[in-house]
């Protein structure tokens, strides 16, 4: 059976990806038996959680790529639909507010994953920020409640760029049409996901190891500088090392991998500064050892749309 270049890249990541699951199921598991002797252990099994996790999020987006364009944009479809539920559940809305968020979940949402599929750049570009961001309004000033309209209508736009607008930019990556990389966009995907998901991972575990000043302790207590360095400058060696599944060469590959760990950076500590408000450590709880969708997506939601927009800017004639 002939397998063509583009699937045979695809599933050397994934490859490389099992591997790494399977060294650290194999890590945590011996950690278990040897430092916790089987007994409970905080680090240790929220550590084991979150391998787990990774097994059930690796094979989801597995079997959305095997499925294509379809399958990825289904996928982060329902992304976008937790997401925005996860975020609307944590605002302050009253009941005037029902017919803009039905709208934002059942219009916004729908129209915009469909305009990315038919690939009308020039629409899905702009149909949230410019004709959802001002019809939400008019809609929850028909609704006739004027107590923290402003902060009401503000948090039901914030949910919906940030849940759906910049989340929708992850599948969008399938409409570029860049020069010899035919066929192989999903690969752009697989390389923000990794890069970017990678620096999360790296951050913590250089913060757990060498940690000592905090970047944002009001925000983030977790955050350190020492992790925010080695974690980023790790994940943008990754990044250039997998410059030959991606169109870039090995410094672009590494710019653009630290640009978006960057922004992935900066929008975790937004997306803390949310939940702060709010009085809540995480945004759910539907990730056993990740908290919620939204706790997962934090990262990509900021590094999405700058990622997409670079390489259209960059790379598509």
């Amino acid at each position: 059976m002939n397998i063509s270049p583009s699937t045979q890249t695809t599933l050397q990541l994934f490859g490389g990806v099992a591997g790494v699951l399977i060294l650290a199921s194999a890590i945590g598991a011996l950690l278990k038996w040897r430092v916790a002797q089987g007994q409970p252990n905080s680090v240790i099994d929220n550590l084991n959680a979150r391998v787990n996790a990774w097994w059930l999020m690796v094979a989801v987006i597995g079997i959305a790529f095997a499925f294509g364009k379809g399958g990825v944009i289904v996928l982060f479809y329902l992304i976008s639909f937790y997401a925005l539920r996860e975020f609307i559940s944590l605002a302050y809305t009253r009941r005037g507010d029902h017919h803009a968020i039905a709208a934002a979940f059942y219009i916004g949402l729908p129209v915009q994953y469909f305009l990315v599929w038919i690939d009308w750049y020039g629409l899905y570009s702009i149909f949230i920020p410019v004709y959802a961001f001002l019809v939400l309004p008019i809609l929850a000033a028909v609704g006739g409640d004027t107590q923290r309209f402003l902060e009401r209508t503000s948090k039901i736009q914030w949910g919906l760029m940030i849940c759906v607008f910049c989340i929708s930019h992850v599948p969008a990556l399938l409409t570029l049409q860049i020069p010899g990389f035919e066929g192989r966009n999903l690969l752009l995907i697989a390389f923000l996901v990794i890069v970017v998901q990678g620096s999360d991972v790296l951050q913590y575990v250089w913060g757990k190891l060498f940690g000592k000043r905090k970047v944002a302790p009001e925000l983030s207590p977790s955050k350190t500088w020492e992790g925010l360095v080695g974690g980023v400058a790790s994940a943008t060696a990754l990044g250039a090392a997998l410059y030959w599944a991606t169109p870039f060469n090995p410094w672009q590959a590494a710019l653009m991998a630290l640009t978006i760990c960057l922004m992935g950076f900066f929008g975790g500590l937004v997306m803390s500064a949310i939940k702060r408000d709010r009085g809540v450590k995480d945004w759910g709880s539907m990730i056993e050892g990740h908290g919620g969708m939204l706790d997962r997506l934090d990262s990509v939601i900021f590094a999405a749309p700058i990622y997409f927009h670079a390489l259209r800017y960059w790379w598509v004639p």
